[in-house]
């Protein structure tokens, strides 16, 4: 049974930096695309980005672009998510996800099959 768990969850300041961490187990991850959630109260889970099994390709919503990086160290079989010049809109609980689809159509959350619970970013203004 395949298991994520991320970890890096904080309050930063708008502006600032964070990392989050997803280190999988129980499964062979490194032939899973990896993708990045988050939601809010308010809103539905949103696709944040994703990165193919590879890593030699990596896709992002479009508010994100220039300012979040995904990453993935396969022999740590972990998926990381570097979050620079956040902003309070950034605020949510991030997810990471496994999808057995190719990351070009691994946008939606009903192509992941493997969740983690998820880790709470809090940006203050």
């Amino acid at each position: 049974q395949g298991r994520l768990v991320e970890s890096g969850g904080s309050v930063v300041q708008a502006g600032g930096s964070l990392r989050l961490s997803c280190a999988a187990s129980g499964g062979t991850f490194s032939s899973y695309t990896m993708g990045w959630f988050r939601q809010t109260p308010e809103k539905e889970r949103e696709y944040v980005g994703c990165i193919s099994r590879l890593s030699d390709n990596t896709y992002y919503l479009d508010s994100v672009k220039g300012r979040f990086t995904i990453s993935r160290d396969a022999a740590k079989n972990t998926v990381y998510l570097q979050m620079n010049s956040l902003k309070p809109e950034d605020t949510a609980v991030y997810y990471c996800a496994a999808s057995t689809r190719p990351a070009a159509i691994s946008t939606r959350a009903a192509a992941y099959v493997y969740w983690g619970q998820g880790t709470q970013i809090t940006v203050s203004s």
